[in-house]
């Protein structure tokens, strides 16, 4: 009986010898598939897959590992766009400052020339305060465009009479589309009440119909049409101009974006703008176009 019971206990004794032998192989095993798993997300260019632990306090730590080294891939990434947002942002600056620091270079050579005459002078001169004014502009919306990509523009809540807005947009592009040749019609329901920011809302939509107003020939129209339902204002803005091409259509919202036919003047900020300032307001816009037959901004914003 004593061996029996001797035999028993020696079998219990190697059993949790074998047990934690065991147990200790796996340990070791799951440290270095650990270690191995840090070692290949230290490039952060994607986090790989992990064999999940279930048990233990090995679970426990592979648990916390993933959620920071998530936390960290999460930082890199938004660091990273952020760097190549401003990349992107340096580049488009420069290239749209060369075309008018090239023209003030060439005519303050010009003026330098002690043989030109004075009419030319302030010819010359007058090119440089237009130049100088374009640049002034450009910086000025680029502040704003930055601004409101940030969300650090603050925009009020306020009742808008929509047709005194619209007809306040109406007035200042009267003189860009006679002298474009191109009617003008802008249509609202008298009652119809949006609540915004009046000075911004009219900064988008006014920006949307001048861009309409340059892609439209002579003897075209624009037309904006408004109304109302339980859920949303729509603000629809058509056009019998140029078109754009299909694979214009996604991008033209992007700042500093240039379809084929976009007027040279133009430096691709406006369509930007209002769109941001739209979204900050809740809304959406989208477009419609063929070339040759035009194009229809709709814009909802909702109650």
């Amino acid at each position: 009986m004593v061996y029996i019971i001797v035999g028993i206990l020696v079998l219990i004794i190697l059993g949790l010898i074998i047990f934690i032998l065991l147990q200790k192989r796996r340990q070791e095993r799951q440290l270095q598939e650990l270690i191995e798993y840090l070692t290949k997300v230290q490039d952060f260019s994607e986090l790989p897959g992990m064999r999940e632990i279930n048990e233990g306090r090995m679970g426990i730590l592979q648990s916390e590992i993933y959620k920071v080294v998530t936390i960290l891939k999460q930082e890199y990434s938004a660091e990273h766009k952020q760097k190549k947002y401003m990349s992107d942002m340096m580049s488009d600056i420069s290239h749209q400052f060369k075309t008018p620091l090239t023209a003030i270079s060439l005519m303050t050579e010009l003026l330098m020339n002690p043989e030109v005459s004075e009419e030319h002078r302030l010819e010359y001169a007058a090119r440089i305060d237009s130049q100088v004014g374009k640049m002034t502009w450009l910086i000025k919306n680029l502040l704003t465009l930055s601004q409101l990509e940030a969300g650090v523009l603050e925009m009020k809540s306020e009742q808008i009479p929509l047709a005194d807005m619209m007809s306040e947009i109406e007035s200042s592009l009267e003189i860009m589309a006679e002298a474009s040749e191109v009617e003008l019609k802008l249509t609202t329901p008298e009652a119809l009440i949006i609540t915004g920011d009046k000075h911004w809302l009219r900064e988008a939509l006014t920006n949307i119909i001048k861009n309409s107003i340059e892609h439209t020939a002579s003897g075209g129209y624009v037309r904006v049409t408004s109304g109302d339902n339980n859920i949303f204002t729509c603000i629809t803005i058509t056009d019998n101009g140029k078109g754009i091409a299909r694979e214009h259509l996604p991008h033209i919202f992007e700042r500093f974006y240039k379809a084929d036919n976009t007027s040279k003047n133009s430096v691709g900020i406006g369509l930007a703008m209002a769109k941001q300032i739209i979204s900050l307001h809740g809304g959406t816009i989208e477009v419609e176009s063929e070339v040759n037959k035009g194009t229809t901004f709709t814009i909802k914003l909702y109650h």
